[in-house]
């Protein structure tokens, strides 16, 4: 007890924040144990995702200090592995975004790395576009993307051999103990700071804008009804000025969701695949008759999809990040073929396998890899990306990550082309299986108090996996004993018809995860097979 109370007042007493520091001192001087352990008791790992967690005081919370600790490790880093470090700084519109940024880039720029900090609030795709096209060593991306409002978060990205990608091993676990060495022999107010670092803004926007716009043409004819909603996040400043240059009708806003908020009042997770969560979006369709949704999260680096279903209570109906991503490629790999290009289409092990089926149908290569958009975005000569938890990569030579804005104007330059036809999106969907086979997927989320829970559920899995499922023998693969894909902790089911399930923990949130997939000649025969597993993977995680 004395050694938690120690490294409370020691933190506390360099925390610059009167609000955290308040809120530790306070419960110092209450001898709040129980609370205390909790915020001192560990600390936020520093990993392949940088650091994401709730904001409080502590070095189990994302604040000030643990902010500083983590740039000044990094700025280790830069300067031991580039002769002439730079790095690039966004920040999006949640709480204390903006104070982190500042923060890190006078710590960067005062350890003698070229820093440039945006001068306003950018999606994360931006600051993506701008790390690959401007050639910084390092981009920093202060956002938690999708979590619940109390959180935030601090994503790295690596140029040069990385490709402009968030960083992956060894890279995180160098910095990681650089961190831990910054954060045992220096406070805050040791920690070097400088204000000379320069101040970035619309030129880089103009320039994303510019160059993504040339991913569709110019539309002919009437346009269709599109609503979007930026999710009180700050994708709307960008997609508007990019749907303008590219020709087309601005979309109908969901007006209480369009402007950046951290407190995020409309829904209880800013997560488009969150139940209710896009129900304002379906109101303001319904209002306007639209003939398409598009709504990015937060950091409007994912893309939720949502076409009218008159069988559906509200009207419309959110199509399936692996639904998304089949029309996606179909689209990208159907232009390759007539361009004579060669490639790669790749996805993740979690999300739909019918791309494979496009790509061997276009004579492009299929690459799977393990779950993340910074093993995906470094598959060589990739054309086109996506995994089932609404991201996607649609200009990969431009943005290595997944980018909610670019693949909101491919979709609705898509419908819009298809409207000329005499078509919709659901069309093209149901057209998907005649081509490649059908492919039905789902997902099953158990949501728990912390991600300290979720470990223990996949233990009990792994230790007595069951031999069948839905009445099929099971062959159970652990996925952390690598094999052709390097080690990681998920738990994979194959079963003799070709159905697949893994179980994996969400990288981010405190969840579990399982993804099942079924495939056939025909959907209604794959939606059949489907369910029917779906049933059986409830009653075991049950």
């Amino acid at each position: 007890m004395d050694d938690l109370l120690a490294k409370a007042r020691a933190w506390a007493d360099q925390d610059p924040d009167p609000t955290t520091k308040a809120e530790l001192e306070a419960l110092i001087a209450s001898n709040k144990t129980d609370a205390l352990a909790d915020r001192m008791g560990n600390r936020i790992g520093f990993g392949t995702a940088g650091l994401r967690g709730e904001l409080g005081a502590g070095s189990n919370r994302m604040n000030r200090v643990l902010v500083a600790q983590a740039a000044a490790g990094i700025a280790e880093y830069l300067r031991n592995h580039f002769a002439r470090a730079s790095v690039v700084i966004g920040f999006d519109g949640r709480h204390n975004s903006d104070v982190f940024a500042k923060d890190s880039a006078e710590i960067f720029a005062a350890a003698g790395i070229e820093t440039h900090l945006f001068d306003q609030r950018v999606p994360t795709p931006v600051l993506a576009f701008a790390v690959k096209n401007r050639n910084f060593t390092a981009g920093v991306m202060v956002t938690a993307s999708h979590n619940p409002p109390r959180d935030n978060g601090y994503k790295v990205y690596l140029g040069e051999a990385n490709g402009g990608g968030q960083i992956v091993s060894p890279s995180d676990k160098d910095m990681s103990a650089l961190i831990e060495q910054v954060a045992a022999t220096e406070t805050f107010a040791q920690i070097a700071k400088s204000t000379n670092y320069k101040m970035i803004g619309d030129d880089l926007i103009d320039e994303y804008v510019e160059v993504t716009r040339r991913l569709i043409d110019q539309p002919i004819g009437a346009q269709i009804r599109i609503v979007y909603s930026a999710m009180h996040g700050v994708g709307w400043a960008t997609t508007s000025q990019l749907f303008a240059s590219a020709g087309l009708i601005e979309p109908i806003v969901v007006a209480q969701q369009i402007e950046p908020d951290g407190d995020f009042p409309t829904v209880a997770f800013p997560n488009p695949e969150e139940p209710g969560a896009m129900d304002l979006s379906f109101e303001t369709a319904r209002n306007v008759d639209a003939d398409l949704i598009l709504v990015n999260d937060p950091d409007a680096d994912r893309l939720a999809v949502a076409i009218p279903d008159p069988t559906s209570d509200a009207g419309f109906r959110r199509l399936t990040g692996d639904q998304v991503g089949l029309l996606l490629a179909d689209e990208i790999a159907s232009r390759a073929r007539a361009q004579g290009r060669v490639g790669a289409l790749s996805c993740s092990i979690v999300s739909c396998s019918g791309l494979g089926a496009i790509a061997q149908a276009n004579g492009l290569q299929f690459v799977e890899t393990l779950t993340g958009f910074k093993w995906i975005s470094k598959v060589p000569g990739l054309l086109f990306g996506f995994e089932e938890a609404l991201g996607y990569c649609v200009d990969p030579q431009h943005v290595a990550d997944k980018d909610g804005i670019s693949a909101a104007l491919v979709i609705a330059g898509m419908a819009n082309r298809l409207a000329l036809e005499g078509k919709t999106l659901a069309h093209a969907l149901a057209e998907l299986p005649a081509k490649y086979g059908a492919f039905a997927t789902t997902q099953i989320s158990v949501r728990f108090a912390s991600i300290k829970e979720v470990t223990p559920r996949i233990e009990a899995i792994r230790e007595h996996p069951p031999v069948e499922l839905a009445c099929k023998p099971a062959t159970f693969t652990d996925l952390a004993l690598g094999g052709k894909l390097p080690p990681t902790d998920g738990l994979r089911f194959d079963l003799a018809d070709g159905r697949r399930v893994i179980i994996r923990a969400s990288g981010t949130e405190p969840k579990l995860k399982c993804y099942l997939q079924a495939s056939a000649s025909t959907q209604q025969e794959a939606d059949a097979l489907l369910s029917e597993l779906r049933e059986a993977v409830q009653n075991l995680l049950d």
